[in-house]
């Protein structure tokens, strides 16, 4: 009798943790397929690059709207803003290293695919072996906050030594935010699709353009 009880209380759980998954999942796929279509965008137009504080503005503003309206239809919305947004700021860096090195489109196809294999390896490791990631909220948010305050001065002070380190601490974060996130939805922590979509996209973009750093620094002419 205790055994069916426990069955019945968890099972309703389980279903709503798979149901945030899906949503999760199928919404982070929409907001990629829609950033690459502004990213492509910005690319065709040759629109230039928005410059620091307008990227961070419209990222951060955009962040704030999107978690104010995250339990509500217009969520999803400000999802896309905040993705399309995005996406037309990493055209113009697409064009950089596609026009600026001599082998610029390998560059990008071999960042993008290293991306996807991280993501799905990750991903896969903590849905099959349902580990709990939780502790490593706490280290995440203080590593990247300093990493954040790194690249702040790495974009006043060029250091290639600097954006290499900064580009590796982003890649080791950002997969451990992928860990974090799914881990955290499995376990019930995070039961908002939205939320959970923006965290994992977020940590795809960053460690997309971190692989790509690092990748153009090496291959670099200067």
């Amino acid at each position: 009798m205790s055994r069916y009880q426990t069955i019945t209380r968890t099972q309703p759980g389980i279903l709503e943790t798979n149901k945030v998954l899906r949503n999760t999942y199928a919404l982070l796929s929409m907001t990629l397929l829609f950033s690459a279509a502004m990213a492509g965008l910005a690319m065709t137009l040759n629109l230039p690059h928005m410059g620091p504080i307008v990227t961070l503005v419209g990222y951060f503003g955009l962040l704030f709207l999107t978690h104010r309206l995250s339990n509500s239809a217009w969520g999803i919305l400000a999802v896309f803003a905040l993705t399309g947004f995005m996406g037309l700021t990493l055209g113009p860096i697409l064009n950089a290293y596609i026009h600026g090195l001599h082998n610029g489109d390998q560059l990008v196809m071999t960042a993008l695919g290293g991306t996807g294999v991280i993501f799905l390896g990750l991903s896969a490791y903590a849905l099959t072996s349902r580990k709990d990631f939780s502790f490593m909220g706490g280290m995440l948010m203080a590593g990247i906050l300093v990493a954040f305050l790194a690249g702040l001065v790495g974009l006043f002070v060029p250091m290639p030594g600097l954006q290499i380190a900064v580009s590796a601490m982003f890649i080791l974060l950002m997969s451990g935010m992928i860990l974090f996130e799914t881990s955290n939805i499995i376990h019930g922590g995070e039961t908002n699709y939205i939320l959970a979509t923006v965290s994992l996209y977020v940590s795809i973009y960053n460690l997309f353009l971190s692989l790509l750093q690092i990748l153009g620094i090496f291959n670099s002419d200067d």
